[in-house]
């Protein structure tokens, strides 16, 4: 046992947050660390690596106590971390960000050889599937794209022990593969792993051992190869789910927004889609197929080269994210910390920044119903919070995901633009976000979803666009869905080829 953790306590401002918490890791396995949102999965990690102290418990690395203090201590002793969210500085390199803090230099003067870390930087990539100038600012690479680069940097320590939180929440099947055949190489060299994600697939697929946490208590270990889809969710949650995916029985009706021959140099061309009243449309594409790059343009944060946009009918500009507000266009982005939140405000500040002219009288704000748009969210997407002056960057992951979604729905929008709307959410909360975009439907609001994964595009989506380096294959409607044939226009297939 390279890992053994007994009686972890942890308490926030008097909110309990661990309690009596056990965890043990072998040597050569992948051990899965599963919990909703909010159940103390990262908290546990911060403490195993020294980010946080520990109330009460005992810790054994590789048999001997440890009490480290900061976190380049349990990287000393071989332990390395890839955290949900991602600790890329954007006017760095690629490779500058993969080498930070652990440059290589040369002579007495320590001149960087910056040529030898290119080189090595971009091997490293191309090992994890990523082909990009590794000169490029890390700060103009899509979310997956840095987040390949957070796992790079942790493979290249020759770390023993790797923990991993989330760190397929923003890649496509294609990058999942290459990771999970990286992760079964190094277990074959006697690497452990830590693996906490809420992609149920992923852990069957990968794992030997769950360990389950529920509200702040150890729930129990299992083996994996004894245990169902079913059991697992019960762990977690302690109730059945149901259905994984709801029943939209909506129909569409008319044209709500329209695209047509938009087009971004180096991004997308000659894109033409539309989405209708109460649909849910998905959008479906391989990392830097262009699909996150087109909402984004439809919604203002960059402006398109040609192309028209149309809202019932009736075209309309759109300069930027006010444009596109104004004109009813909510948006959800993949990137919760820099587009999606103000991490350093609080919950209440973040939900009221897209609805002040609701909760204003004469353009004071009314205390009343700021408490009302507060209650309202936080009740109807099940936030987990100590209170409306909570800090967002102190949620968990996935309760900051639920605080973006929760912002838009007040504000009612006729079309809602959803980026990865389920990364790094829990399968309980997941349930909540589809019913909600389901509700959304059946009220007439016309729903863009992009997801990596295939499974949720499938069970949500009215139909699918698939985009392939920045070229639109084809729209599936929904009896034709499938993974293969997803796939199969995703990585530049024909219309007219078999499937």
């Amino acid at each position: 046992m390279i890992i053994n953790m007994k009686g972890i306590d942890k308490a926030f401002s008097g909110n309990q947050v661990l309690k009596g918490v056990d965890f043990s890791l072998e040597k050569g396995e992948i051990h899965a660390l599963m919990g909703e949102n909010g159940a103390g999965k990262s908290t546990l990690m911060k403490i195993l690596t020294g980010i946080y102290e520990r109330d009460a418990g005992e810790v054994h690395v590789n048999g001997e106590p440890v009490h480290y203090k900061h976190p380049r201590e349990a990287e000393k002793d071989g332990i390395a971390v890839i955290h949900q969210e991602l600790n890329i500085l954007p006017e760095l390199t690629a490779a500058e960000n993969l080498f930070l803090g652990k440059e290589i230099t040369a002579g007495k003067f320590g001149w960087m050889k910056t040529k030898q870390m290119n080189e090595e930087a971009e091997v490293a990539l191309e090992n994890l599937g990523l082909k990009v100038p590794v000169t490029r600012r890390a700060g103009t690479l899509s979310v997956g794209q840095q987040q390949l680069i957070e796992i790079a940097k942790a493979l290249e320590t020759n770390a023993k022990i790797i923990i991993m939180d989330e760190p397929t929440a923003a890649l496509t099947d294609r990058e999942i593969d290459t990771l999970f055949q990286t992760i079964r190489e190094l277990q074959k060299e006697g690497v452990s792993f830590i693996y906490i994600s809420h992609r149920m697939e992923e852990i069957f697929d990968l794992c030997q051992r769950v360990t389950v946490l529920r509200d702040g208590t150890y729930v129990g270990t299992k083996e994996i190869a004894a245990l169902t889809f079913d059991e697992v969710v019960n762990m977690m949650v302690g109730r059945e789910i149901g259905e994984r995916f709801p029943e939209n029985d909506a129909t569409p009706g008319e044209v709500k927004l329209e695209i047509k021959n938009f087009s971004k140099a180096g991004l997308f061309k000659d894109v033409s889609l539309y989405v209708r009243e109460g649909e849910i449309l998905g959008i479906s594409g391989l990392m830097g197929s262009g699909r996150s790059e087109i909402v984004e343009t439809v919604f203002g944060y960059r402006k398109e080269d040609s192309g028209e946009v149309f809202i019932d009918g009736r075209k309309v500009k759109i300069n930027s994210p006010k444009d596109a507000i104004d004109h009813g266009i909510g948006f959800i982005s993949e990137d919760r910390k820099s587009k999606g939140l103000v991490v350093d405000f609080s919950i209440r500040e973040n939900l009221e920044m897209t609805n002040l002219e609701k909760i204003s009288d004469y353009g004071w704000i009314s205390s009343k119903k700021q408490r009302a748009l507060y209650e309202e969210l936080i009740n109807k997407l099940s936030v987990r919070t100590s209170g409306p002056n909570q800090a967002a960057k102190s949620l968990s992951g996935g309760n900051q995901q639920k605080v973006v979604i929760a912002k838009w729905l007040y504000m009612k929008p006729r079309v809602l633009i959803l980026d990865e709307p389920t990364r790094g959410v829990d399968i309980g909360a997941k349930k909540e976000i589809y019913n909600i975009m389901v509700d959304l439907a059946k009220t007439g609001v016309a729903i863009i979803m992009i997801s990596s994964e295939l499974p949720e595009v499938i069970g949500m989506s009215t139909r699918v666009g698939v985009m392939s380096e920045g070229k639109l294959m084809t729209v599936l409607e929904r009896e034709e869905l499938s993974e293969q044939r997803i796939m199969h226009f995703a990585t530049g297939g024909d219309r007219h080829e078999k499937t």
